[in-house]
């Protein structure tokens, strides 16, 4: 069932998963935003109870497939699961834009697709070459969601997913800029302030130039004087409040983003030396292999280096070929095979009845 399920989500997944609809972080999204707002707050205050907030939809899944025990609805619901942590479209996209970029040999266009793409996955601070980031995110989306798929089922693939969104600055992209909503209430409060001004001056013109003859003028600018100054109260309180929910969700950003880069180092230490190997079987194995070894017991060193500079050593390429399609190109190729080395060892394994 296990592999089944890897095989359908991996052909659906190339056809026809493509809108938002099908992307996990369209749900994560709006189910983090809950973690600020009453009662909840109250739950995920402490660190401790964030936690148990982001891993609640795994552990929901599992209860509900130990409930439900039946084959069809598990093959479902795994296949599902798959399918929304392996999502990528936008990256998918970005990559086509740079191909298309390098195709036509427009060098800017193909540099901004990469840097966006480097960008939203937050790998800025890794020195990477263009194929080298490819290879990463095709190991951040596809082999360690399989791999935990294969060992914790579909509870180890959302924990992973989820994990791994919230390391990514496109998670959070959604969110207004702090900057730019701080200088918006600046101007909307001197326009709230003009306003008032205004309104409380013309009652006075009114009554300098003709206090007597105009009174009802004068007491229905008094009126309009008195709405404008409640509605301009009332506008900057919803400012006020919008940026304290803005503060509010800063915090709690740096919060998941601190301890989620924590966790995922762990999560990736293992998968990434399994598809390392890998690398070296399907690549140049004696210098992969090399590299590998040199890495094993490192537990410091970022798992993506690890995992690219092993990608780098199994697929050798000329310095000159460096952030050029060619090089994109055979060390997306190189990913691909490693991927189906990974299915065919999980095909071993359930044969052998290791996995169901």
């Amino acid at each position: 069932m296990t592999l089944l399920s890897m095989l359908i989500a991996l052909i659906v997944e190339r056809l026809a998963v493509r809108s938002p609809q099908w992307q996990l972080v369209s749900y994560l999204r709006p189910y983090l935003s809950y973690a600020d707002k009453a009662p909840f707050s109250v739950f995920t205050q402490p660190q401790a109870g964030l936690w148990l907030w982001c891993l609640l939809p795994a552990v929901l899944v599992t209860l509900l497939l130990q409930l439900v025990d039946f084959w069809l609805f598990s093959l479902l619901v795994n296949t599902l699961v798959l399918l929304l942590c392996m999502g990528c479209w936008h990256y998918r996209q970005l990559y086509k834009k740079y191909l298309n970029a390098a195709a036509r040999d427009d060098q800017q266009a193909a540099f901004l697709s990469m840097q966006q793409l480097e960008t939203d996955a937050g790998i800025s601070q890794l020195q990477l070459s263009y194929g080298q980031r490819l290879v990463w995110l095709n190991f951040k989306y596809y082999a360690a969601v399989l791999f935990w798929f294969a060992v914790l089922g579909a509870f180890g693939a959302l924990t992973y997913a989820i994990l791994r969104l919230l390391t990514e600055p496109a998670t959070y992209i959604k969110a207004v800029d702090s900057d730019k909503t701080a200088e918006d209430m600046t101007q909307s409060e001197q326009q709230a302030t003009e306003q008032v001004a205004d309104a409380d001056f013309a009652p006075s013109s009114s009554a300098e130039s003709k206090a007597a003859e105009q009174y009802e003028a004068a007491d229905s600018a008094a009126n309009t004087a008195a709405e404008a100054q409640t509605g301009a109260e009332r506008d900057l309180q919803q400012l006020k409040a919008r940026a304290e929910q803005l503060s509010q969700s800063i915090a709690l950003q740096q919060r998941l983003t601190a301890v989620a880069s924590d966790l995922s180092h762990w999560a990736d230490w293992l998968p990434a030396r399994l598809f390392g190997l890998g690398f070296a079987l399907v690549g140049h194995f004696s210098r992969a292999s090399a590299i590998l070894l040199s890495y094993l017991g490192d537990s410091n060193t970022p798992a993506g280096q690890v995992l690219t500079d092993i990608a780098k050593a199994a697929e050798p390429l000329p310095e000159e070929l460096l952030n050029c399609s060619t090089e994109s190109c055979s060390l997306v190729q190189l990913a691909k095979r490693n991927i189906l080395f990974f299915l065919a060892l999980v095909a071993i394994l359930t044969l052998s009845g290791a996995l169901s």
